[in-house]
């Protein structure tokens, strides 16, 4: 059987919160126990209430008193280095929830751009895009450009790599002029891989910026992203 969620908050009937704090106190004891034996750490526990005269400790008053000492002979800056009070531990979490949502959102914004990109480019009209979504959606282009430039660099780095080692491991065959051919081969697939690469950063240009408005089957398609004010918050997210 689940446990019934209980509500934090101030219990007002005495003999309730009374009988709260026994069953409370007791499974807080018992947790630092089981921290102190699992961990292999010193720990205590010093509890006072309006039900006892005396506080209660663990494991015993000797056994406070060293771990205090311990505590106490640190320096100030360690002592103090994870400490924090309601207010500051309040403002730690609205900080890291903040950071959250500042990433979700460019997350969502970088998922709704590529979106629009691969509706571009089965010829759905942006014309009903503004100024910003175009900025954004110039940004996911570059950097996908960007990316794939990275990697043709890559594949031609390899490729001479290989053609070179080829050549040089030949028995004995392989000439001067036969090494300059497998060089000039390279040299001119290299040119060409990169010849296509700005013919589609050309295209994508005129993509984004047609003379015409573009069109798919006739019909075309109008993308809404809300207010301005929306779309400048998304914005924010890839132009800080």
């Amino acid at each position: 059987m689940t446990r019934k969620k209980v509500k934090l908050a101030y219990i007002t009937n005495d003999s309730a919160r009374k009988a709260t704090f026994k069953k409370r106190k007791k499974g807080l004891m018992k947790k630092v126990s089981e921290l102190s034996t699992l961990c292999g750490i010193d720990a205590c526990a010093i509890i006072y209430s309006p039900y006892d005269s005396l506080p209660e400790v663990w494991p015993s008053p000797l056994g406070v008193q060293r771990v205090l000492a311990q505590f106490k002979n640190m320096p100030e800056m360690d002592q103090s280095k994870k400490m924090v009070n309601q207010d500051s531990f309040l403002r730690q979490r609205i900080a890291k929830a903040n950071e959250q949502l500042k990433k979700q959102r460019k997350d969502n914004r970088e998922k709704e751009m590529t979106q629009i990109m691969f509706q571009g480019l089965i010829g759905k009209s942006l014309n009903s895009l503004n100024m910003m979504d175009l900025n954004d959606l110039g940004w996911l282009i570059d950097q996908n450009l960007r990316d794939i430039h990275k990697r043709i660099e890559t594949l031609n780095k390899q490729a001479n790599s290989q053609a070179g080692v080829g050549a040089a491991s030949s028995s004995g065959a392989g000439t001067s002029g036969e090494v300059n051919i497998a060089t000039e081969q390279a040299e001119r697939q290299t040119f060409g891989i990169d010849m296509d690469a700005v013919h589609r950063q050309q295209w994508l240009m005129d993509w984004i910026n047609p003379h015409e408005p573009m069109a798919f089957g006739g019909d075309e398609v109008n993308l809404h992203f809300g207010e301005n004010n929306h779309n400048a918050l998304w914005s924010s997210a890839f132009f800080p």
